[in-house]
């Protein structure tokens, strides 16, 4: 009986020759993360193991993102914690104001997450790095407190669901659509602690960009992780951000899979997921109703890089926001920040009448920069619309890709960019 991607992942990294599902390994850790939210909770769960210092200085990323530049006085504590316990342990992977961004769209982009690695994170989104080949997977404070002195983590090796990725996507579908589409198939515990591999032909039509959306949200279908075989693109895409070797993992022949899907991606269509789950699914054919909104929010771990601000410029260029809506566009990090001015996308969402702020988690979690009021209803290519989750609990959010949120705003209301 053959191994799974992430099941030779854990294998090499606890010193085994083979691993099985619901076996329980001690695996070595390439990189522990954690930002301004579960950094703090962290640092004082390892100041009462009263160990001396971290494992490795340069295994440990500290990105504050989630409410930087801070919005209050907690926030504000809170970051000057990570600071200070970063400066006392020489950090290397500490991101400053001015040189962070979201954690999600930065680790990859600074070369720190490679095929092969083994990678915790304390935020549940830590998941997004399988779309280069590691096993990287969401985890508690206690956890990532026990990886940063020890550089070990206990996992209970998990079965895994295949997803055969066939045809190329049509105009105006996107990663986005793509995991839409999936979890409204399976639902939001239909992987749960199972590992969602990707592979086949149709791989090859989506971007770094769709592979690290789609990763991004396995944990949204329950998933322990989502990994995607590293191909020619995702080596390229390493080679152009990290200086380090990689090892490349290829599923077994006879891997044992619990589950298995076909998903035609010539078939997808823009997809919209309804309050209050992401399961919530319908295609933009299948509504008929008018949706009336007050916000889009563009942007976070899910949808603020590049690929994803430009598919909005394209959609916003030469339009305007509705009349008494509000369009927020939040690029990722520095990087893309940077890259969208100098290719004028940001001077587009501007003229368009759109808003863009500085690399931040913002109004995803409710943090700030975009928080709804009772009955407002936003579009937002984020990954979560949870009762009260970007504000009121009266508040409404619909999930889509930037395309779809673009066109949004531009309507006043839910509709495909097709039919502007």
């Amino acid at each position: 009986m053959g191994m799974t991607m992430t099941q030779k992942i854990l294998a090499a990294h606890a010193g085994l020759e083979k691993v099985e599902a619901g076996q329980l390994i001690e695996a070595d850790l390439d990189l522990v993360l954690g930002n301004d939210i579960t950094s703090p909770v962290a640092i004082k769960e390892m100041e009462k193991m009263k160990v001396d210092g971290v494992f490795d200085k340069d295994k440990i990323a500290l990105v504050p993102d989630h409410f930087v530049p801070n919005k209050d006085i907690k926030s504000a504590e809170h970051c000057k914690c990570v600071r200070e316990f970063a400066l006392r342990n020489e950090i290397t992977n500490y991101f400053e104001v001015g040189q962070m961004g979201i954690e999600h769209a930065l680790l990859p982009e600074k070369g720190l997450t490679v095929a092969g690695d083994v990678i915790i994170g304390a935020d549940s989104h830590t998941c997004t790095y399988g779309a280069l080949g590691a096993f990287s997977t969401g985890v508690g404070s206690t956890d990532m407190a026990a990886g940063m002195a020890t550089g070990k983590a206990w996992f209970k090796v998990p079965g895994a669901i295949r997803f055969r990725l066939v045809g190329k996507p049509k105009e105006w579908v996107s990663g986005k659509d793509v995991i839409l589409h999936i979890i409204g198939m399976i639902g939001v515990d239909g992987a749960l602690y199972k590992s969602m591999e990707f592979v086949g032909e149709g791989i090859q039509n989506l971007t770094m960009d769709d592979r690290f959306t789609i990763a991004n949200m396995a944990i949204e279908a329950g998933g322990k992780n989502g990994i995607f075989p590293a191909d020619e693109t995702a080596i390229a895409y390493m080679k152009e951000h990290s200086s380090r070797n990689f090892t490349v993992y290829e599923a077994d022949a006879d891997a044992v899979y619990d589950e298995e899907y076909t998903i035609d991606l010539s078939e997808l269509r823009p997809t919209v997921a309804f309050p209050h789950l992401p399961e919530n699914t319908k295609t933009v054919d299948e509504i008929k109703e008018d949706i009336r909104i007050d916000q889009v929010v563009i942007g976070s771990c899910t949808n603020g890089r590049l690929d994803d601000l430009r598919i909005a410029a394209k959609v916003l260029a030469g339009r305007h926001v509705a009349k008494g809506m509000r369009c927020i566009v939040i690029p990722a990090t520095q990087s893309i920040y940077m890259q969208a001015m100098e290719e004028g996308l940001l001077k587009t969402f501007i003229e368009a009448g759109a808003v863009v702020s500085t690399p931040t988690c913002g109004p995803c979690l409710g943090g700030y920069m975009g928080i709804l009021a009772e009955g407002e209803r936003c579009v937002s290519t984020t990954n979560r619309n949870f009762v009260g989750r970007m504000g009121h609990v009266k508040s409404e959010i619909y999930l889509a890709s930037p395309a779809v949120a673009a066109a949004s705003a531009v309507a006043g209301k839910i509709i495909c960019p097709c039919r502007l």
